[in-house]
Protein backbone atom coordinates (compact mmCIF):
# COMPACT_ATOMS: atom_id res chain seq x y z
CA UNK A 1 0.00 0.00 0.00
CA UNK A 2 1.28 3.11 -1.63
CA UNK A 3 -0.19 6.33 -1.65
CA UNK A 4 0.01 10.73 -1.00
CA UNK A 5 -2.88 12.35 -0.19
CA UNK A 6 -3.82 16.13 0.61
CA UNK A 7 -3.75 16.73 4.29
CA UNK A 8 -7.10 18.42 4.66
CA UNK A 9 -8.79 15.74 2.38
CA UNK A 10 -7.09 13.70 5.16
CA UNK A 11 -8.17 15.41 8.17
CA UNK A 12 -11.61 15.89 7.23
CA UNK A 13 -11.87 12.24 6.51
CA UNK A 14 -10.13 10.97 9.16
CA UNK A 15 -12.19 13.52 11.82
CA UNK A 16 -15.27 11.78 10.37
CA UNK A 17 -14.33 8.45 11.32
CA UNK A 18 -11.82 8.61 14.33
CA UNK A 19 -15.16 10.52 16.39
CA UNK A 20 -16.74 7.45 16.36
CA UNK A 21 -13.77 5.30 17.73
CA UNK A 22 -14.28 5.12 21.64
CA UNK A 23 -11.25 6.68 23.72
CA UNK A 24 -11.10 3.07 26.03
CA UNK A 25 -11.69 0.06 24.16
CA UNK A 26 -11.13 -3.82 25.45
CA UNK A 27 -10.89 -4.83 21.72
CA UNK A 28 -7.60 -3.13 20.53
CA UNK A 29 -8.65 -3.98 16.76
CA UNK A 30 -11.67 -1.41 17.71
CA UNK A 31 -9.46 1.37 18.73
CA UNK A 32 -8.10 1.28 15.07
CA UNK A 33 -9.35 2.77 11.44
CA UNK A 34 -9.35 0.53 8.72
CA UNK A 35 -7.21 1.77 5.97
CA UNK A 36 -8.35 0.41 2.10
CA UNK A 37 -6.47 1.36 -0.95
CA UNK A 38 -7.97 0.44 -4.88
CA UNK A 39 -8.16 2.04 -7.95
CA UNK A 40 -7.27 6.45 -6.69
CA UNK A 41 -9.48 6.11 -3.78
CA UNK A 42 -8.44 5.73 0.09
CA UNK A 43 -11.42 4.42 2.01
CA UNK A 44 -11.27 4.66 5.53
CA UNK A 45 -13.53 2.56 8.15
CA UNK A 46 -14.25 3.00 11.81
CA UNK A 47 -16.82 1.03 13.74
CA UNK A 48 -17.92 0.76 17.97
CA UNK A 49 -19.62 -2.38 16.65
CA UNK A 50 -22.77 -0.36 17.43
CA UNK A 51 -22.53 2.48 14.48
CA UNK A 52 -19.89 1.90 11.33
CA UNK A 53 -18.56 5.15 9.33
CA UNK A 54 -17.02 4.22 5.98
CA UNK A 55 -15.65 7.39 3.51
CA UNK A 56 -14.11 7.42 0.47
CA UNK A 57 -11.05 10.48 -0.10
CA UNK A 58 -9.43 10.86 -3.45
CA UNK A 59 -5.66 9.92 -3.77
CA UNK A 60 -2.46 9.51 -5.68
CA UNK A 61 -2.35 5.99 -5.48
CA UNK A 62 1.25 4.24 -6.42
CA UNK A 63 0.08 0.31 -4.84
CA UNK A 64 -2.96 -0.85 -3.51
CA UNK A 65 -3.73 -2.56 0.11
CA UNK A 66 -5.01 -2.19 2.99
CA UNK A 67 -4.22 -2.48 6.74
CA UNK A 68 -5.60 -0.85 10.34
CA UNK A 69 -3.71 1.94 12.30
CA UNK A 70 -4.74 3.34 15.38
CA UNK A 71 -7.32 5.97 14.82
CA UNK A 72 -6.88 9.11 17.19
CA UNK A 73 -3.18 9.08 17.03
CA UNK A 74 -3.18 9.25 12.99
CA UNK A 75 -5.87 12.21 13.50
CA UNK A 76 -3.71 13.90 16.00
CA UNK A 77 -0.46 13.90 13.65
CA UNK A 78 -2.02 14.81 10.40
CA UNK A 79 -3.50 17.85 12.42
CA UNK A 80 -0.78 19.15 13.72
CA UNK A 81 0.92 19.01 9.84
CA UNK A 82 0.62 22.17 7.45
CA UNK A 83 -1.89 23.08 6.11
CA UNK A 84 -2.18 22.31 2.36
CA UNK A 85 0.91 19.47 2.90
CA UNK A 86 1.12 16.57 1.08
CA UNK A 87 0.86 13.38 2.97
CA UNK A 88 2.50 10.40 1.59
CA UNK A 89 1.54 6.89 3.57
CA UNK A 90 2.72 2.99 3.13
CA UNK A 91 2.46 -0.17 4.58
CA UNK A 92 5.88 -1.64 5.69
CA UNK A 93 6.62 -4.85 6.56
CA UNK A 94 6.13 -6.37 10.10
CA UNK A 95 2.92 -4.30 10.30
CA UNK A 96 4.24 -0.76 10.70
CA UNK A 97 2.37 2.16 8.49
CA UNK A 98 4.73 4.96 7.55
CA UNK A 99 4.07 8.49 7.57
CA UNK A 100 5.84 10.84 5.85
CA UNK A 101 5.09 14.82 4.84
CA UNK A 102 8.01 17.46 4.64
CA UNK A 103 11.02 16.45 7.32
CA UNK A 104 8.59 14.39 9.02
CA UNK A 105 8.23 11.17 9.39
CA UNK A 106 6.11 8.79 11.81
CA UNK A 107 5.77 5.45 12.06
CA UNK A 108 2.81 3.30 13.64
CA UNK A 109 2.02 -0.53 14.99
CA UNK A 110 -1.05 -1.30 12.60
CA UNK A 111 -3.08 -4.59 13.07
CA UNK A 112 -3.91 -6.90 10.34
CA UNK A 113 -7.01 -5.95 8.15
CA UNK A 114 -8.46 -9.53 8.41
CA UNK A 115 -9.20 -8.88 12.43
CA UNK A 116 -11.27 -5.37 11.55
CA UNK A 117 -14.75 -6.43 12.35
CA UNK A 118 -17.35 -6.41 9.02
CA UNK A 119 -21.20 -4.28 10.22
CA UNK A 120 -23.58 -6.92 8.61
CA UNK A 121 -26.79 -4.49 7.69
CA UNK A 122 -28.84 -7.30 6.63
CA UNK A 123 -31.85 -6.39 4.55
CA UNK A 124 -33.07 -2.83 4.81
CA UNK A 125 -35.91 -2.79 2.69
CA UNK A 126 -37.34 0.88 3.11
CA UNK A 127 -35.85 3.33 1.39
CA UNK A 128 -36.38 7.33 0.65
CA UNK A 129 -34.00 10.24 0.80
CA UNK A 130 -34.28 13.15 2.71
CA UNK A 131 -33.09 16.75 1.70
CA UNK A 132 -29.96 17.80 4.10
CA UNK A 133 -31.00 20.85 4.83
CA UNK A 134 -34.35 19.35 6.14
CA UNK A 135 -32.37 16.58 7.71
CA UNK A 136 -30.44 19.04 9.75
CA UNK A 137 -32.99 21.11 10.88
CA UNK A 138 -35.05 18.07 12.18
CA UNK A 139 -32.03 17.06 14.40
CA UNK A 140 -31.70 20.06 16.07
CA UNK A 141 -35.23 21.06 16.66
CA UNK A 142 -35.19 17.29 18.39
CA UNK A 143 -31.57 16.25 20.10
CA UNK A 144 -31.75 18.68 22.65
CA UNK A 145 -34.27 16.54 24.27
CA UNK A 146 -32.73 13.35 23.92
CA UNK A 147 -32.01 11.55 27.37
CA UNK A 148 -29.16 11.00 28.94
CA UNK A 149 -30.38 8.45 31.61
CA UNK A 150 -28.97 5.24 30.78
CA UNK A 151 -32.11 2.93 32.68
CA UNK A 152 -34.34 4.70 30.17
CA UNK A 153 -32.54 3.57 27.08
CA UNK A 154 -35.47 3.58 24.56
CA UNK A 155 -35.68 7.61 25.44
CA UNK A 156 -31.77 8.16 24.72
CA UNK A 157 -32.58 8.45 20.60
CA UNK A 158 -35.09 10.32 17.96
CA UNK A 159 -37.90 8.01 17.38
CA UNK A 160 -38.92 8.41 13.92
CA UNK A 161 -41.96 7.33 12.51
CA UNK A 162 -45.10 7.56 9.91
CA UNK A 163 -47.89 8.92 11.29
CA UNK A 164 -51.63 8.65 9.01
CA UNK A 165 -54.62 10.23 9.18
CA UNK A 166 -55.74 14.12 10.28
CA UNK A 167 -52.18 14.76 11.27
CA UNK A 168 -50.04 12.50 8.63
CA UNK A 169 -46.60 13.28 8.31
CA UNK A 170 -42.92 11.96 8.67
CA UNK A 171 -42.67 12.64 12.97
CA UNK A 172 -39.25 12.74 14.67
CA UNK A 173 -39.53 12.50 18.72
CA UNK A 174 -37.30 13.43 21.27
CA UNK A 175 -38.27 13.45 25.09
CA UNK A 176 -36.17 13.24 28.39
CA UNK A 177 -39.03 13.49 30.92
CA UNK A 178 -39.09 16.43 31.29
CA UNK A 179 -39.22 18.45 27.74
CA UNK A 180 -40.24 17.00 24.49
CA UNK A 181 -39.53 18.37 21.19
CA UNK A 182 -41.59 17.14 18.00
CA UNK A 183 -40.93 17.82 13.89
CA UNK A 184 -43.16 16.64 11.44
CA UNK A 185 -42.25 16.52 7.85
CA UNK A 186 -44.34 15.46 4.93
CA UNK A 187 -43.95 11.58 4.20
CA UNK A 188 -41.18 11.16 1.68
CA UNK A 189 -41.90 8.98 -1.38
CA UNK A 190 -40.69 5.59 -0.04
CA UNK A 191 -40.74 6.23 3.48
CA UNK A 192 -45.06 5.45 4.20
CA UNK A 193 -44.11 1.87 5.33
CA UNK A 194 -41.65 2.09 7.32
CA UNK A 195 -41.46 1.01 10.59
CA UNK A 196 -41.38 3.37 13.91
CA UNK A 197 -37.30 3.28 14.71
CA UNK A 198 -35.41 5.08 17.09
CA UNK A 199 -31.63 6.52 16.44
CA UNK A 200 -29.29 6.56 19.24
CA UNK A 201 -27.69 9.90 20.83
CA UNK A 202 -24.29 8.97 18.84
CA UNK A 203 -25.58 8.01 15.53
CA UNK A 204 -27.32 10.95 15.81
CA UNK A 205 -23.81 12.49 16.90
CA UNK A 206 -22.56 11.77 13.96
CA UNK A 207 -25.06 12.29 11.51
CA UNK A 208 -25.00 15.59 12.47
CA UNK A 209 -21.26 16.25 11.37
CA UNK A 210 -21.93 14.69 8.33
CA UNK A 211 -24.83 16.64 7.32
CA UNK A 212 -22.97 19.94 8.19
CA UNK A 213 -20.40 19.36 4.86
CA UNK A 214 -23.15 18.19 2.88
CA UNK A 215 -25.99 19.32 0.45
CA UNK A 216 -28.37 17.63 -2.05
CA UNK A 217 -30.15 14.42 -0.89
CA UNK A 218 -29.56 11.39 1.68
CA UNK A 219 -30.40 8.44 1.09
CA UNK A 220 -31.69 6.57 4.01
CA UNK A 221 -32.49 3.01 3.94
CA UNK A 222 -33.74 1.28 7.06
CA UNK A 223 -35.33 -2.53 8.56
CA UNK A 224 -36.52 -2.97 11.80
CA UNK A 225 -32.71 -3.15 13.29
CA UNK A 226 -30.46 -0.78 11.52
CA UNK A 227 -30.29 2.36 9.39
CA UNK A 228 -28.04 3.30 6.80
CA UNK A 229 -27.75 6.68 5.45
CA UNK A 230 -25.81 7.20 2.52
CA UNK A 231 -23.83 10.85 1.88
CA UNK A 232 -22.20 10.19 -1.26
CA UNK A 233 -18.52 9.80 -0.50
CA UNK A 234 -19.50 8.88 3.49
CA UNK A 235 -21.75 5.97 4.16
CA UNK A 236 -23.02 5.67 8.03
CA UNK A 237 -24.68 2.81 9.68
CA UNK A 238 -26.02 2.08 13.17
CA UNK A 239 -28.09 -0.27 15.03
CA UNK A 240 -31.28 0.76 16.26
CA UNK A 241 -32.59 1.09 20.12
CA UNK A 242 -34.58 -2.03 20.46
CA UNK A 243 -37.05 -0.87 22.82
CA UNK A 244 -40.50 0.48 22.14
CA UNK A 245 -40.81 4.29 22.61
CA UNK A 246 -43.74 5.30 24.74
CA UNK A 247 -46.86 7.00 23.63
CA UNK A 248 -45.91 10.63 23.91
CA UNK A 249 -49.30 12.37 22.63
CA UNK A 250 -50.51 11.56 25.94
CA UNK A 251 -48.14 14.49 27.71
CA UNK A 252 -49.13 16.71 24.52
CA UNK A 253 -51.73 18.84 26.14
CA UNK A 254 -54.81 20.03 23.70
CA UNK A 255 -56.54 22.41 26.24
CA UNK A 256 -53.60 24.69 27.49
CA UNK A 257 -56.19 28.17 27.46
CA UNK A 258 -54.07 30.63 28.69
CA UNK A 259 -51.98 31.96 25.60
CA UNK A 260 -48.89 33.89 26.15
CA UNK A 261 -47.22 35.64 23.02
CA UNK A 262 -43.50 37.40 22.55
CA UNK A 263 -41.06 38.57 20.70
CA UNK A 264 -38.33 35.35 20.95
CA UNK A 265 -34.99 36.70 20.93
CA UNK A 266 -36.54 39.47 23.48
CA UNK A 267 -37.69 36.41 25.89
CA UNK A 268 -34.68 34.61 25.14
CA UNK A 269 -32.01 37.23 26.17
CA UNK A 270 -34.44 38.64 29.33
CA UNK A 271 -34.37 34.53 30.73
CA UNK A 272 -30.62 34.22 30.22
CA UNK A 273 -29.93 38.04 31.93
CA UNK A 274 -31.85 36.97 35.16
CA UNK A 275 -30.60 33.17 35.14
CA UNK A 276 -26.47 34.41 35.66
CA UNK A 277 -27.98 35.01 39.00
CA UNK A 278 -28.59 31.16 39.28
CA UNK A 279 -26.67 28.87 41.42
CA UNK A 280 -28.32 25.94 41.85
CA UNK A 281 -28.14 23.26 39.27
CA UNK A 282 -31.68 23.58 38.22
CA UNK A 283 -31.75 27.25 37.43
CA UNK A 284 -35.23 28.00 37.70
CA UNK A 285 -36.47 30.76 36.69
CA UNK A 286 -40.50 32.27 37.96
CA UNK A 287 -42.72 33.83 35.23
CA UNK A 288 -45.01 36.26 36.36
CA UNK A 289 -48.27 37.03 33.52
CA UNK A 290 -50.60 39.84 33.93
CA UNK A 291 -52.56 41.57 31.25
CA UNK A 292 -49.51 41.83 28.28
CA UNK A 293 -46.63 42.11 31.28
CA UNK A 294 -44.24 39.26 31.80
CA UNK A 295 -42.04 39.61 35.03
CA UNK A 296 -39.12 37.38 35.29
CA UNK A 297 -37.28 36.22 38.56
CA UNK A 298 -34.67 34.86 39.63
CA UNK A 299 -33.61 34.86 43.93
CA UNK A 300 -30.63 33.36 44.74
CA UNK A 301 -29.74 32.56 48.47
CA UNK A 302 -25.89 33.39 48.01
CA UNK A 303 -26.46 36.07 44.83
CA UNK A 304 -29.65 38.04 45.62
CA UNK A 305 -32.22 38.37 43.73
CA UNK A 306 -32.52 39.36 39.51
CA UNK A 307 -36.11 40.09 38.35
CA UNK A 308 -36.83 42.11 34.19
CA UNK A 309 -40.37 42.86 32.56
CA UNK A 310 -41.19 42.70 29.22
CA UNK A 311 -44.02 43.73 27.20
CA UNK A 312 -45.93 40.66 26.02
CA UNK A 313 -49.08 39.77 24.25
CA UNK A 314 -51.53 38.03 27.40
CA UNK A 315 -55.05 38.08 28.27
CA UNK A 316 -55.52 35.48 30.69
CA UNK A 317 -55.66 35.64 34.37
CA UNK A 318 -52.04 36.69 36.38
CA UNK A 319 -50.48 33.52 37.06
CA UNK A 320 -47.16 32.65 38.20
CA UNK A 321 -45.35 29.49 36.74
CA UNK A 322 -41.27 28.08 37.21
CA UNK A 323 -39.33 26.13 34.36
CA UNK A 324 -35.62 25.56 34.53
CA UNK A 325 -34.04 27.89 32.75
CA UNK A 326 -31.13 25.74 30.51
CA UNK A 327 -34.26 23.92 29.14
CA UNK A 328 -36.61 26.89 28.34
CA UNK A 329 -32.93 28.25 26.34
CA UNK A 330 -32.66 25.21 24.62
CA UNK A 331 -36.18 25.30 22.94
CA UNK A 332 -36.14 29.09 22.54
CA UNK A 333 -32.83 28.44 20.75
CA UNK A 334 -34.98 26.41 18.32
CA UNK A 335 -37.44 29.38 17.46
CA UNK A 336 -37.04 30.76 13.73
CA UNK A 337 -39.55 32.85 13.68
CA UNK A 338 -39.68 36.20 15.40
CA UNK A 339 -42.60 35.35 17.84
CA UNK A 340 -42.94 32.48 19.84
CA UNK A 341 -46.31 31.33 21.55
CA UNK A 342 -46.66 30.02 24.83
CA UNK A 343 -50.00 27.94 25.62
CA UNK A 344 -50.63 27.51 29.34
CA UNK A 345 -52.92 25.90 31.72
CA UNK A 346 -51.60 26.50 35.26
CA UNK A 347 -48.74 26.61 37.63
CA UNK A 348 -48.30 22.08 38.04
CA UNK A 349 -49.50 21.50 34.34
CA UNK A 350 -47.07 21.18 31.23
CA UNK A 351 -46.97 23.63 28.93
CA UNK A 352 -46.84 24.00 24.98
CA UNK A 353 -44.07 25.95 22.92
CA UNK A 354 -44.74 26.82 19.23
CA UNK A 355 -42.82 28.32 17.23
CA UNK A 356 -44.93 30.80 15.06
CA UNK A 357 -42.71 31.06 12.44
CA UNK A 358 -42.89 27.29 11.82
CA UNK A 359 -45.81 25.20 12.17
CA UNK A 360 -43.76 21.73 11.68
CA UNK A 361 -41.95 21.83 15.47
CA UNK A 362 -43.70 21.67 18.87
CA UNK A 363 -42.47 21.91 22.04
CA UNK A 364 -43.86 20.82 25.62
CA UNK A 365 -42.27 21.92 28.74
CA UNK A 366 -42.69 20.48 32.66
CA UNK A 367 -43.04 23.68 35.20
CA UNK A 368 -40.94 23.03 38.41
CA UNK A 369 -41.70 24.48 41.53
CA UNK A 370 -39.67 27.84 42.37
Amino acid sequence: MKLTIERNTLLRSLGHVQSVVERRNTIPILSNVQLEVSGQTLGLTATDLDLSIVEQAEAQVSESGATTAPAHTLFDIVRKLPDGADVELGFEAEQRLSLVSGRSRFTLACLPKEDFPVMAEGDLAHQFELDAGTFKSLIDKTRFAVSTEETRYYLNGIYMHVVDGDDAGLVAVATDGHRLARVRLDVPAGAAEMPGVIIPRKAVGELRKLIEEFEGPVKVALSDTKIRLDFNNAVLTSKLIDGTFPDYTRVIPTGNERKLEADCVQLAESVDRVSTISTDKTRSVKLALEEDRLTLSVTSPENGTATEELTVSYKGEAMEIGFNARYLLEILGQVTGEVVAVDLSDPSSPTVIRDLGDDSALYVLMPMRV
